[in-house]
């Protein structure tokens, strides 16, 4: 497994009054809403789909960085270490930046 179970567990139940659907992506587990990527976790913590317009806010939490994919930052996205990710509070305020962000696009 390429992820940390105890972290996946905290997710699915901050998630728990969503219909959000699990789906193993990149080596790790992404959460989706209305076929929209929320967060997910990998090896090393999670990351979160903030949006552009909360990607400030969303880095300015303890333990957040630019989520970097082939060495680039991915626009709207946070990456969140496994402590930060751990934190019931700062989980808490990315997941709802994430949320309100995802809950804004149009179902897929």
């Amino acid at each position: 497994m390429a992820w940390d179970e105890g972290l996946a567990q905290l997710m699915r139940e901050d998630l728990a009054g969503e219909k959000v659907t699990e789906r193993k992506m990149f080596g790790g587990l992404c959460f989706q809403l209305n076929g929209h990527m929320v967060c997910g976790i990998h090896k090393g913590g999670a990351m979160f789909r903030v949006g552009k317009p909360n990607e400030a806010e969303a880095l300015a939490i303890s333990g957040a960085s630019p989520m970097m994919f082939t060495g680039k930052p991915m626009a709207g996205m946070v990456d969140f270490s496994d402590e930060a990710t751990a934190d019931d509070a700062r989980r808490g305020q990315v997941m709802k930046l994430a949320l309100g962000f995802v809950k804004a696009l149009p179902p897929k």
